[in-house]
């Protein structure tokens, strides 16, 4: 047993975990340093409780920053004991998660805690795409500590408590965090986008647990399939009227409406999130122009297009499900990219990452055109011609290089209105009906709204057995 039991950071890990079955590891170990009369100072665990135990009966792998001790620094000793976790859970492929509470390098130690600290950076390194990673912030997570969530595949934040950063609000020119806090949950996770889920302690830990139960162990493992209650068949009736939130749309689609959404303060114009179809986990990510809240209203209005962070957050995470074997869904409704100054900084950038991410994953991979696909745009969701397997699209899809009437009038600009509205019902007859798509091989079947689940599970289930080779190279560089 570890000799700070009555501490927050074992009460995390006893939230967290299925009773009782917590079993720690290194208990005993203490600071070895003895520089500036640091053993004069109690340091039980130095400051980290490590061990593994079960969530919902999945082996899991964590440790809990003690901030009584020391301020839950890391030294020496306290990095080997993570680093340690890391190379057992690496070796029994289960995920690993950390409950940060850390001041950061603990100074008392320097070369040795510095040397720690890039030991835990190399772990981490080793382990992404072979075990899943997840940190919870809790409280303090300053300085070289801030990399760690971000080298791991999912973070979540305490609300009111927790703080992120690289440097102090307060060392930053001009600014104070009582004028801008950028170490906070709400900055971190709505402008920075490194947050996936914020929420109180309790909150916290329990969609904790929630993603673990539908988490591969590691990259070979397929034991996230389970029995499905739910109707194969099922009809989603009125379907159609879930085309702006399509968070509400997956919700539909999903077996008895499992729904874990990622980032969702973070480009909000981008839907991602795990949900199930027949058992299986599968990874979704679908474009949005509408925001409903709990009660059915409309909160937030947003352009049919793609932003640049919405861009950003879609690539990482079907870098996730590629690297896990996650099959994925995409839900199509875009019109271009989004216009504006701030967005156009880092919008090619962006948007060839996600083109790559889709282009480059293996994993089976469905799509969905539910309303506009054109220009780029429609290419960089997961197209035919960037790698989809199916494609699948409403009989109200519109599928072309632009709307209609703007194309009317890029061709006949020097004609009058009739002939450009003439023109412009031609246009979308021949070039943007799905019809005209469907008979190019752009779109495999065209199936009715309420039809949308029973399609979409057949797809995954004749993909189950997907095999994908690619050219030999060491890795991709975009």
């Amino acid at each position: 047993m570890s000799n700070v039991t009555a501490s927050g950071a074992r009460q995390r890990i006893d939230s967290l975990l299925d009773a009782n079955s917590f079993v720690e590891i290194g208990g005993l170990i203490t600071a070895r340093s003895t520089d500036f009369n640091i053993t004069a100072k109690e340091t039980p665990s130095d400051g980290v409780i490590t061990g593994y135990g079960v969530i919902d009966g999945n082996l899991v792998y964590v440790y809990s920053q003690d901030a009584s001790v020391l301020g839950g620094t890391i030294g020496e000793m306290h990095a080997k004991k993570i680093v340690r976790l890391y190379d057992i859970a690496m070796k029994t492929g289960a995920p690993i998660i950390g409950l940060v509470d850390c001041a950061g390098l603990r100074l008392q130690e320097a070369t040795d805690a510095l040397n720690g600290f890039g030991e835990i950076y190399m772990a981490q390194a080793k382990a992404s795409g072979v075990i899943p990673q997840i940190t919870a912030i809790f409280g303090t997570c300053g300085g070289g500590m801030a990399l760690v969530p971000v080298l791991t595949d999912f973070t979540f934040m305490e609300e009111t408590k927790a703080k992120l950063f690289v440097n102090s609000p307060n060392a930053l020119s001009g600014n104070i965090d009582s004028k801008l806090d950028t170490a906070s949950a709400g900055f971190q996770s709505e402008e920075v986008g490194i947050v996936d889920v914020l929420g109180s302690e309790s909150e916290i830990l329990a969609q904790m647990r929630a993603l673990i139960s539908i988490l591969p162990g590691n990259f070979e493992d397929d034991s996230v399939f389970e029995a499905c209650s739910d109707d194969l068949n099922r009809s989603c009736a009125n379907l159609e009227n879930c085309i702006g939130d399509t968070a509400i749309l997956l919700s539909q689609i999903s077996d008895n409406s499992t729904f874990f959404e990622m980032k969702k303060s973070y480009g909000k114009d981008m839907v991602t999130a795990l949900i199930k179809l027949n058992g299986t986990t599968v990874g979704a990510v679908a474009n949005r122009s509408e925001i409903y809240d709990s009660e059915g209203s409309l909160t937030e209005s947003l352009e049919p297009v793609i932003s640049a962070r919405g861009a950003e957050k879609a690539a990482e995470f079907v870098q996730f499900c590629d690297a896990f074997s996650i099959p994925v869904l995409t839900v199509t409704n875009v019109k271009g990219f989004k216009a504006t100054k701030c967005s156009e900084k880092k919008m090619a950038k962006a948007a060839a990452k996600l083109t790559y991410a889709f282009a480059n994953a293996t994993t089976p991979k469905v799509n969905l055109i539910t309303g506009q696909a054109y220009g780029s745009a429609y290419l960089t969701m997961n197209s035919k011609s960037i790698g989809a397997d199916m494609v699948y699209a409403w009989p109200n899809a519109q599928i072309g290089m632009m709307d209609a009437k703007a194309a009317a009038k890029i061709m006949y600009g020097d004609t009058d209105a009739v002939t450009i509205n003439e023109k412009a019902a031609e246009y979308a007859t021949l070039q943007n009906s799905v019809m005209s798509a469907a008979r190019r091989g752009y779109v495999d079947t065209i199936i009715e709204p309420e039809d949308t689940r029973k399609y979409v599970i057949g797809a995954f289930e004749m993909l189950f057995s997907k095999r994908e080779n690619r050219p030999d190279k060491k890795h991709g560089t975009v």
